[in-house]
């Protein structure tokens, strides 16, 4: 049987792994709890890749000091932080090229902080 962390890494990052183990002992499941059904259980493909030595090592010696339970996990949390900063970059250049508006100075932040007080104080009764 595979380790938590193989099964659910994603889920195991985020809950903690404690709980996760918890979860998985007390019901001697492989499937995905209901909260994370759609959301982290996806299909996974094989995909091999050829690494010098140097690089080999270097992705073994992540695995191990920050806790991945093997390299494929390694590799897809770098994937998906990748994606992250395209995304990232992409909203930037987005709103690099958008129509500028009105600065974001002192008078601006002081009628944003006015319209939060007149929302709490509306929500209070």
């Amino acid at each position: 049987m595979l380790g938590t962390s193989a099964r659910f890494p994603r889920i195991s990052r985020r809950l903690g792994f404690a709980a996760v183990t918890k979860w998985v002992e007390d019901s001697n499941s492989t499937s995905l709890p209901k909260f994370a059904n759609g959301i982290y259980h996806t299909s996974m493909t094989t995909m091999n890749i050829s690494l010098p030595d140097a690089l080999k090592e270097f992705v073994d010696e992540q695995v191990e000091q920050r806790g991945y339970g093997t390299s494929s996990e390694y590799v897809r949390e770098l994937i998906r932080k990748e994606q992250d900063r395209l995304q990232l970059r992409d909203l930037l250049l987005e709103g690099a090229s958008s129509v500028p508006t009105k600065p974001a100075d002192d008078a601006y932040f002081a009628g944003l902080r006015r319209r939060v007080k007149v929302r709490k104080s509306g929500s209070r009764r």
